[in-house]
Formats: structure tokens, C-alpha cells, sequence
């Protein structure tokens, strides 16, 4: 197999088949994947993307489009750049990870350390793997116009992004100003998505705390929550007694905090004094006044962490689980506090105080779900659950009660934003930010929330813009269809996003060049590049060159090529070729891309689009699939059980890949990776290649087509061939390998015991030539393969999808063969239940009275539905029934009962006793006894009870 594949890679390349050129005659297609980030090779769940994608190109092609599907590599941002620090550093791990890399691609041990040594440059990093890349998807058959790629670290690349923030900023979507954003302490800068370890599966967003001040001793303790509305339930202060603390004077006020919590609010609040540094114990036993006047004991609590928030936690047990267990804990075992000297009898009085109504809940909520869920530790871990079930029903179901005060009445919903508003406009309280998930970046820094001066971000909170994106989502091609709702919820929470950072790799800010585009802010339009990279190289046009006109008049149609020609020195014919080319190929038509996309990449992809572009080259179809996992789980280095994509180009084989990938799961669904489903796969694609491969040298027999069974094989493949076509424009892509690949292949192996290994293959050559058409998308090598043993010139992947032939579909045809398919099955199931092996099966062909029923019924049944009454009143006109008016009454409510059992049309008793004849021998084969074919007419004088059974297409069997 992988012989095949590399000699029709080598051909495709040296006929330059998938350079795609404007054509005005042809209706154009352009497809684009996200291009990868070069910080590494890739593995198999960044395979399934691209595969997909891949067989959207090829199969468009196949439809007649004029196909353009181009790739180019992403090294913006920091990752690379932290690896290259790593690297220059001596960080072992990253130099043995580095190392194996490498040496995935290269032989030479002294060439591997070369290569690593050059990696303290991080352009270096970049461009070997961008190869590497290049050269793992063509070795797994993608169809990509190489002529176009390029990376983002390129100054052609870098001018074409200045170009884009100039368009933002003239539509006033560019700010600048004081931003909380996720901050990485070990780079000294704001981190993304992509800088962030798997934040592209598991987003860090900003969590806005709200910091409560406590009086205590000279200052105040800043307790942290969610959900400030609990204020009015406090009974207690949680410290977390190994935990290390400060004392800090902010503004003229004092307060304490964690030392975690320290290094976050210096980060957030400036002039931040720093007076003295304790213990968690010596809080312990004392006491605080909350902002209601309440006279509070801190006690200890192991659940309280020291690097959330502020490392204070207030409890309010009524309602947080995590309290009422601690708390319960501490009233169940008194000896915890007598390391701190606490009287046992100070907690024993403190009771959780019900402040929110819930309906259905009589007591304490947080009480009733730990009791629920068997909950007796504070470090339980179905402690998340229960806080999680409490916090959901009190949200949408929860009314604070009287003891709330003027917030009596109020909504949990509403309440939390109003009693926060109260707090902080009483100075009783402050904001606090801290990140979703505990994170680090790519190179291990840990990331916080932090307040940057200065910070460029681009408004994406502008209505105009919010309301034109919601306008053109409802109009876009969003599939799977339910995740469209989620694009329109990213819409509405997005706001400010900082777009820039001090450090890494990528382009700088024009017009404030100490910054630098981060990395996903500057590939959101960069498909329109891909349109005209080509030309830019091929009549070596410098950066200098691609001024902010130039991109005007390519992209916008502003200005006048023969002015611009002399002004920039570029030839007015290259100009318009270039703005013709833009305009013949933009809007990209479908982008397919991982469901983790959406709520960053995909909805600036959308939204840029719009701010820059005229309505006519916004994006027109999103498609999505789901992540990749192994054997039920997630892949991760650290496991060990990462799939890269150089494994499967030299250790399996592309198109058992691209099969693979594409069947194993449907797009919405996530994909697990399964090495017995991958062998079982394997032997199907091997059993397909000998079966095609083989066919290829045969004739199609000359009486073929005259019997039954030929008639079905052509009518089960044009029928699927019709509904594969369906199944590919919805993107049902699994549905469709199914339907072509393995019910075909089960097909045709019940075609040749049918009609032996001769015909078998004679039959197969009758549909081979557009069978393989139709499964070139997937399997393109082994197709090409198969193309050129049939003698066809060109190649497979510029051929036209087959078309239906119409006359080829038999449905009488189709039915009786299914019928003996069907009578093998009955035969095979009720022999499980015998205790010794028949020698003899007597088939049983209903009489012709039932299909005159059965004639009549189809009639009512189109006219009036299934109507017994009906039914029986025509009965007793006819007088043919009048002698048997039981038994066909006894037919006719036993279809009723199962309409399954009512064939599509009427098969005279002379045609299916004709195809059960013909299947004798293969009936006999296949069940090992005798067959016999009675009409139940004269079976019921031979007294079988199973005559009476029979129904047209479904034979009574009596087995001796």
C-alpha cells in the first residue's frame, strides 16, 4: 500500500494536478483549513481535520468544481519561541523531546544534534517543522496547491497583517488602554489561546472574584467569592492553617491576603505595599467583623486554597457544600481545634443561616445534596458536583428571603450583581480576577490575570459589528447545525480582546511598533493572501512594495492599476491578474476546522471578514468535527499515547488513515482511536484492493445483467451511489464510506457465493470504474491505482463523479434478491433454537389469494391509510374471498399489526418461486441441507402447518 501511495505522490507532483488556476468557464470552489502551528509535528487529531477537509477538495473536484485548496503554516505568537528558550537554556525535557522530534525525520545522529542546535534560533524551529509538515500531508495524499503556502513570520506575510490593523483601526475597532488579560509572570507578557498548554480544548477565561473586606485587627481580611449574595449567611472565616500569608498596606487601607494571592493583586492594583509575612495558624481562633456588623471565628479548613483568589474564604454553609462539610467536620471531630485552643462549644453553636428559597427545598440546601450524594470529607471530590448542582438550581430557582434585607424578594440572578454593586459602592469590597483553571504556557509559566497600561485590544463589544455578524450567521452554512447556537453566544459575550504582546514571533504593530500582533489575532482574514502569495513570489515582489494602496486595490478594488503600476514599479498586468485572481476565488466557500475553533479563531474569522470586506466575500459555509482520543483516552505526552502523523505515514498506510478517520466516527462525535477497529479496517481496505485489483483484469460477462442477482448488484450500487451523493454534500461523510465502502463490500461478498468466484469478479469490473470514483475521496492513492490497471488515461482525482444510471436500478429486481437474503437469515435464526442439524428445508411460497389481498390493501393503504373496516367491507364485495373469508381477514390484520411485512409492490407467485429455484444450489451451500420449493397450496395438503405463514417475499420455512 505504501508503495502505491508514494508513486502516485510523486506523480501528482510532477503533473502539478491540484494547481488550481481561475477558469470564468468553471464554478470555483475554495476550501480552507486552518493552517498548523509549526511548534512540533502533528498528531492524528490534527489529521482527521485536515483528512476531512481533503475530502471535501477531492470530491468537489470530482462534482466539476474548479477547486482551490491551499495550506500555509503558523509560527506567530510565543510557543516557539519558548521552546527555543528551553532549548538555548538546557532544559533537558525540551532537549530530548526536541531531539526525538527531529530524529523522526532524520537518520543522522550527528545531523539531529545540528539541527537542535540551530532550534536556539526560534525561525529555525519554525521552518523545520513547516517542512516536516509540508511532507507529512503529501505523504498522506492531501490535495494542496503548494504554490501558495508561506508562514506568518514572512515580511510579505508581516505587510499584509500591518495592512489588515490599518483597515481595523480606520473602522475604530483598535483601542488602547488599561485591559485585564491572561498574563504569563515567567515572559513578563499577556498570553492567548494559543500560547496558553491546551487552552484550545480547555479555554482559561477571566473570573471576576469579589473580594469582601472582613475588619480584622488594624485592616481588613479580603475573603473571596462568586457569589457575594451568601454575605447575608456568613457564619464563619476559612484560612487554610499550612497556608503562608501577608499583611499589605494598598491605598492607606491594610489588608491581608495569601502570599499566592499577593503576587495576582500586585499584578492588578499599583503601589502595593508590603508590610509582613505569617502563618495561617495565627488567624486561627480569632475574630472578624463582616460588613453587616457580625462578630465571626476563623477556623481551619483544608479545602481552602491558598492560589485561588485571595486564599480567605468566608462560609455561608446553608448554601456552599464545601462550608457545610468543613464545618460539620469540625462539629464532628473536636479534636482538630485543640492545636489552635478553639473551644469545642464556640463551633458546636454556629449554625448554617437559610437566606435563599428554593422550591421543594425545606431545609439547607447545601445539607440536602451532600447528604444526597454520600458526602462526609471536605476533600470528597464530588464536592465540584454537589456545588455545582446547589449554585445551577439556586441561579435559575433562588429568591433571597427576609433575612437578606432590602434585597428581600430579589432573584439569586439578579441579587449577585446587586448585592456586589452594594458592597463596592460602600467601599466593603473590591474586584479581584483570577483565571478559570490553574494554567501555564507552552513553556511552563504560570499564568494569572493582570491589569496592562497601555494594552492594545480590539473592541469586538461594537454593536454595529455584533449585529451584522448575528444578520450574516443566520444566512452561513453553520454544520453540524447545533453548534451554530454557540457561534451567536461567543458573539454576545465577546468584548475588548487584547490583539498584541511585547514578546515573540510574528508582526509588529504599525503604528506602535514595540507591540506584536499575537497569534490569533493575525490570522483571521489571511485565506485572501493565499490568493495571491503566488504571484507576489513569482514576479519577485519585494515587502517595500506591498503598501497599504496596493492591498486597497487587490482586496477592495480601490485606486487605479495604471497609477499604482508607476508608483509601486509593479506591472499593471500582474496588478489586475491579481485583483481578478482575488475576486474569481474570494469568498472561501467552506472553512472546516476542530468544534474548540469557535469561540476564538472561527468567530474573528467571521467578524474581520465583515469589518473589512464588502458583503460579497464574507465566508459562506463553517463545517466542524470533533477531537481525537485513544483507546476511551485523551492523548497527551505525558501518557504517552500521542499518534503523530509521521507514525501512521511510515508505520500504517495514508489512505487505511484517511478510511479510517473519516468512518470511525461522525463529525459531531469525538473520534476514538481503536488499534483492533484500525486492524479491522485494515483487512477490509486489503480485501477491497485484491477484490478491485483482480476485477480490473476482467471482462464483464456478455449475458451479464440478465439475471436476477446481477440485476440487484447494479440495483443496490446505483441506489447507493445516488444516496452516497446526498450523504456528501450534507457532510454525512461517515454515512457515506458505510453506504460505499462496507455495505458495498458486503455486497459483493454475497454476490460472488451467490454466483461463484468467475462472475463474481465479471460483475464487480460491470460497477468498478464508478465505484472507485466514488471512493477516491477517501482512498485516492489505491484509486489511482485501481484507474490505471482499468487502462484509463489521466488521473482519478480529475475525473467527473458517476453519474446514476437510471435504467441500471431494479426495484422488482432488488426485492426478490433481498428475499432470499432475507429467508437465509430466518433460516440461520431459527436453527440456533434446534438441538440437531436439519436435513431438509422446505420453502413455502405464499398463495396467490394473499397477493391479491395484499394488491387491494396497497391500494386502500394509498387512498384511506391502513383502515381495517375499509378493508373488510371491499373483502366481502369480492367474490373470490367469500369461501376463505377467515383466513384473509386473519392476513389482513396480521399485516396490519406488522406493516413491515406489506412489500412496496406486488410479486406474482410464478416470479418468486422462479428466484428461490435459481437460488437452490446457493441455498443449499450455504445452509447445508436440502432445499424444497412447495407452493402453499400444495404444501397444506401435505398437512405443513408453516404454510399458513407464508407471506409474499417472506416463505413459510419448515425444516426436517
Amino acid at each position: 500500500m505504501r508503495k502505491i501511495e508514494r508513486k502516485w505522490q510523486r506523480e501528482w507532483e510532477k503533473e502539478k494536478i491540484f494547481e488550481a488556476e481561475p477558469d470564468p468557464s468553471r464554478p470555483k470552489f475554495f476550501i480552507t483549513v486552518p493552517y498548523p502551528y509549526t511548534s512540533g509535528p502533528l498528531h492524528i487529531g490534527h489529521g482527521r481535520t485536515y483528512t476531512i477537509g481533503d475530502i471535501i477538495a477531492r470530491y468537489k473536484r470530482l462534482k466539476g468544481y474548479n477547486v482551490l485548496f491551499p495550506m500555509a503554516f503558523h509560527i506567530t505568537g510565543t510557543p516557539i519561541a519558548s521552546i527555543s528558550d528551553r532549548i538555548a537554556r538546557g532544559d533537558q525535557k525540551a532537549v530530548e523531546m526536541y531531539r526525538y522530534y527531529v530524529s523522526l525525520y532524520v537518520r543522522d545522529p550527528s545531523e539531529v544534534e545540528k539541527i537542535l542546535e540551530s532550534f536556539k534560533d526560534p525561525i529555525n524551529v519554525a521552518t523545520f517543522f513547516a517542512e516536516r509538515i509540508h511532507l507529512d500531508f503529501k505523504e498522506l495524499g492531501y490535495s494542496i496547491d503548494w504554490r501558495r503556502k508561506f508562514h506568518t513570520g514572512e515580511s510579505i506575510y508581516n505587510k499584509f497583517v500591518e495592512w489588515q490593523y490599518y483597515k481595523l483601526k480606520e473602522r475604530g475597532l483598535l483601542k488602547q488602554g488599561s485591559h485585564f488579560v491572561t498574563y504569563c509572570l515567567l515572559h513578563k507578557q499577556p498570553e492567548g489561546e494559543d500560547d496558553i498548554q491546551d487552552a484550545d480544548v480547555n479555554p482559561v477565561d477571566i473570573v471576576e472574584f469579589v473580594a469582601i473586606k472582613f475588619q480584622y485587627d488594624d485592616g481588613y481580611i479580603l475573603a473571596s467569592t462568586l457569589r457575594p449574595e451568601t454575605i447575608f449567611g456568613a457564619t464563619n472565616m476559612w484560612v487554610n492553617p499550612n497556608g503562608t500569608y501577608v499583611k499589605i498596606r494598598y491605598k492607606g487601607e491594610v489588608y491581608y491576603m495569601s502570599k499566592d494571592a499577593l503576587v495576582k493583586f500586585e499584578h492588578q492594583y499599583d503601589s502595593v505595599e508590603v508590610l509582613a509575612e505569617m502563618n495561617g495558624k495565627e488567624f486561627i481562633g480569632k475574630w472578624v467583623i463582616d460588613p453587616l456588623g457580625k462578630k465571626l471565628i476563623i477556623l481551619p479548613a483544608d479545602f481552602v486554597d491558598t492560589d485561588v483568589a485571595t486564599g480567605f474564604v468566608y462560609s455561608e454553609p446553608s448554601d456552599a457544600p464545601y462550608d457545610y462539610v468543613a464545618l460539620m467536620e469540625l462539629k464532628k471531630y473536636p479534636e482538630k481545634l485543640s492545636p489552635y485552643n478553639v473551644p469545642p462549644e464556640v463551633v458546636q453553636k454556629i449554625e448554617p443561616i437559610k437566606i435563599i428559597n428554593v422550591p421543594g427545598i425545606m431545609g439547607h440546601h447545601a445539607e440536602r445534596v451532600v447528604k444526597e450524594l454520600g458526602i462526609e470529607s471536605q476533600l470528597d471530590k464530588k464536592l465540584e458536583e454537589a456545588t455545582k448542582i446547589v449554585y445551577k438550581e439556586q441561579y435559575y430557582n433562588g429568591v433571597l428571603n427576609e433575612r437578606t434585607g432590602e434585597f428581600a424578594g430579589l432573584r439569586v440572578s439578579e441579587a449577585k450583581e446587586r448585592v456586589k454593586e452594594w458592597l463596592i459602592r460602600e467601599k466593603k469590597a473590591l474586584i479581584f480576577y483570577e483565571t478559570s483553571r490553574k494554567a501555564v504556557c507552552r513553556a511552563g509559566g504560570k499564568i494569572i490575570i493582570a491589569r496592562i497600561k497601555d494594552q492594545w485590544f480590539i473592541d469586538y463589544s461594537q454593536g454595529w459589528w455584533k449585529d451584522l455578524t448575528r444578520k450574516w450567521l443566520k444566512e452561513m452554512w453553520i454544520y453540524p447545525e447545533k453548534y451554530k447556537k454557540m457561534f451567536f453566544d461567543t458573539v454576545d459575550w465577546l468584548h475588548e480582546r487584547p490583539c498584541a504582546r511585547r514578546r515573540g514571533l510574528g508582526t509588529r504593530l504599525p503604528f506602535d511598533p514595540e507591540w506584536i500582533i499575537e497569534s490569533l489575532s493575525d490570522s483571521t482574514i489571511y485565506m485572501a493572501f493565499y490568493t495571491i502569495v503566488h504571484h507576489i513570489r513569482d514576479n519577485d515582489i519585494t515587502p517595500e512594495k506591498l503598501t497599504l494602496e496596493f492591498f486597497d486595490y487587490v482586496f477592495l478594488g480601490k485606486g487605479n492599476a495604471e497609477e499604482l503600476s508607476r508608483k509601486l514599479g509593479i506591472r499593471k498586468e500582474v496588478l489586475e491578474k491579481m485583483r481578478q485572481e482575488f475576486k474569481y476565488w474570494y469568498p472561501v466557500d467552506q472553512r472546516h476546522t476542530g468544534i474548540p475553533h469557535i469561540s476564538n479563531h472561527l468567530t474573528f474569522y467571521i467578524m474581520h471578514h465583515i469589518a473589512i470586506f464588502e458583503p460579497q466575500y464574507w465566508p459562506r459555509a463553517i463545517t466542524l468535527n470533533e477531537l481525537v482520543i485513544r483507546e476511551g483516552k485523551k492523548m497527551a505526552k505525558s501518557k504517552g499515547n500521542v499518534i503523530l502523523l509521521r507514525d501512521i505515514v511510515e508505520s500504517y498506510s495514508a489512505d487505511l488513515f484517511r478510511l479510517y478517520v473519516a468512518f470511525a466516527a461522525d463529525l459531531d462525535t469525538i473520534l476514538d482511536w481503536k488499534g483492533k477497529e484500525v486492524e479491522s479496517v485494515k483487512n477490509k481496505l486489503l480485501r477491497f484492493a485484491e477484490l478491485a485489483l483482480k476485477a480490473a483484469e476482467y471482462e464483464i460477462p456478455d449475458d451479464f445483467g440478465t439475471k436476477i442477482i446481477d440485476k440487484w448488484l447494479l440495483t443496490r450500487f446505483y441506489k447507493r451511489l445516488k444516496e452516497a451523493e446526498k450523504l456528501l454534500d450534507s457532510m454525512k461523510i461517515r454515512d457515506y464510506i458505510v453506504l460505499m465502502f462496507f455495505e458495498m463490500l458486503r455486497d459483493i461478498s454475497y454476490y460472488f457465493r451467490r454466483v461463484g468466484r468467475e462472475r463474481g469478479f465479471g460483475g464487480i469490473r460491470s460497477i468498478l470504474e464508478p465505484w472507485i470514483i466514488a471512493l477516491s475521496p477517501v482512498i485516492p492513492h489505491l484509486a489511482e491505482e485501481i484507474w490505471s490497471k482499468l487502462g484509463k488515461k489521466g488521473f482519478i482525482s480529475k475525473a467527473k463523479w458517476p453519474m446514476v444510471d437510471e435504467s441500471r436500478i431494479d426495484e422488482k429486481a432488488m426485492i426478490l434478491e433481498d428475499s432470499v437474503v432475507k429467508l437465509l437469515e430466518d433460516v440461520r435464526e431459527i436453527m440456533k433454537t434446534l438441538q440437531r442439524r436439519p436435513e431438509k428445508c422446505i420453502i413455502i411460497i405464499a398463495s396467490k389469494w394473499k397477493r391479491e389481498i395484499l394488491r387491494l390493501l396497497l391500494d386502500i393503504k394509498s387512498k384511506y391509510g391502513l383502515n381495517v373496516g375499509i378493508i373488510a367491507k371491499e373483502l366481502r364485495t369480492r367474490e373470490e374471498f367469500q369461501n376463505i373469508m377467515k383466513e384473509a381477514m386473519s392476513f389482513v390484520q396480521k399485516l396490519i399489526r406488522k406493516p413491515e411485512l406489506i412489500p412496496p409492490i406486488i410479486i406474482s407467485q410464478e416470479e418468486e418461486e422462479k428466484i428461490f429455484e435459481d437460488a437452490k444450489s446457493f441455498l443449499e451451500e450455504n445452509l447445508e441441507m436440502r432445499i424444497e420449493i412447495l407452493e402453499e397450496e400444495k404444501a397444506l395438503k401435505f398437512r405443513l402447518d408453516k404454510a399458513k405463514q407464508a407471506i409474499p417475499l417472506r416463505p413459510g420455512i419448515h425444516l426436517q
